[in-house]
């Protein structure tokens, strides 16, 4: 970023999640070059007011349980857009759609961005996204089946929110970035690829079409994707996270993915490839069969059951606009909430 240019104001959607409140650490560091325009939460008002108090931001939006907030606070589903969409946010932490350009904020995917690095897709033969394998990398099939909550919610290298935590740990979350990979840098899904990288040191690889590798290395910390994400196209000083030490890391070692351990998975890179409703399907039936993993009333074996008789239900249904997304996604739930 050029010096002298006035803060660049960033809107924060999801401010009290771990996202969120990674991206106000970073922000809180180079307040110079960063402003904080507009927050909101879910839900979680106490914290929101927090950094209200703080941050000051011309925009404030909590999505759900509005009663008895601040009146100069907006509330309901709306919020996400009506702070996304405000003239002082250059800058969206999220995904903005519209007149912006899409900056990932995932570790695997500003380090495949980053590796691209001025080529175009043409030039690139495969992206190899890293996947540290969650808590049950080394379990026996079985036994994954029967792991409680507080098992899945070990994970080995990353500090996250509980509903990811469980994600890394089915590895849907890595079916999903391969779907985002696709369409982020328009690789067809027979040339992205995951593998098992349980240092999570290296956060993605890209080999192009004349054999040469690129991988982006550096300590499991989000900060450093989201720092990059805010000031991209350019790069930023910054002290905040412990340097890579290579001697330190030692050995980083590479292993297959275990489709067979972790169904939902495989049925995620399914989905992806059908296309259609299939993804929104997919995604829908995995968070409703997480919340009720986290809620105690479905077990983590009973998860990837739970996608499966979606799929085979509502996965085949015709594309036809955002109206059916909406509605395979509704649908998806429902059916999620309602097995026994």
């Amino acid at each position: 970023m050029t010096r002298g240019m006035a803060p660049r104001g960033v809107t924060i959607l999801g401010s009290t999640g771990s996202i969120g409140t990674a991206a106000l650490r970073v922000i809180s560091r180079h307040r110079d070059a960063f402003c904080v325009s507009g927050l909101t939460a879910h839900s979680n008002a106490a914290l929101l007011a927090e950094q209200v108090a703080e941050w000051r931001p011309e925009y404030t939006g909590l999505v759900s349980g509005g009663q008895g907030i601040p009146s100069e606070w907006q509330s309901g589903e709306d919020v996400l857009v009506q702070a996304a969409t405000a003239s002082a946010a250059a800058v969206v932490l999220n995904a903005k759609h519209h007149g912006g350009e899409l900056v990932p904020v995932d570790s695997e995917h500003t380090a495949i961005l980053q590796c691209i690095a001025g080529h175009g897709a043409s030039a690139v033969r495969r992206l190899i996204i890293t996947a540290s394998g969650g808590p049950f990398r080394t379990w026996p099939n079985a036994r994954i089946a029967d792991a409680t909550l507080a098992d899945a919610l070990k994970h080995p290298t990353w500090s996250m929110g509980r509903k990811i935590t469980v994600d890394s740990a089915s590895l849907v979350n890595k079916a999903l970035e391969v779907i985002e990979a696709h369409f982020l840098f328009g690789v067809p899904y027979d040339r992205i690829e995951v593998v098992v990288h349980p240092q999570s040191i290296v956060h993605s690889m890209v080999e192009f079409i004349d054999g040469s590798v690129v991988a982006q290395l550096g300590v499991p910390s989000m900060e450093l994707p989201i720092l990059y994400a805010l000031s991209y196209p350019d790069r930023l000083e910054d002290d905040g996270v412990a340097r890579f030490d290579p001697v330190a890391a030692a050995s980083l070692t590479f292993e297959a993915v275990r489709t067979d351990a972790f169904p939902s998975f495989k049925m995620g890179l399914e989905a992806g490839r059908t296309g259609g409703v299939a993804p929104a399907v997919f995604n829908a039936a995995n968070e409703a069969a997480v919340q009720r993993f986290l809620d105690g009333s479905l077990t983590f074996g009973g998860i990837p059951r739970a996608i499966d008789s979606a799929l085979s239900a509502l996965g085949d249904r015709p594309l036809d606009g955002i109206a059916s997304l909406r509605d395979a996604d509704a649908s998806a739930r429902s059916l999620v909430q309602g097995l026994h």
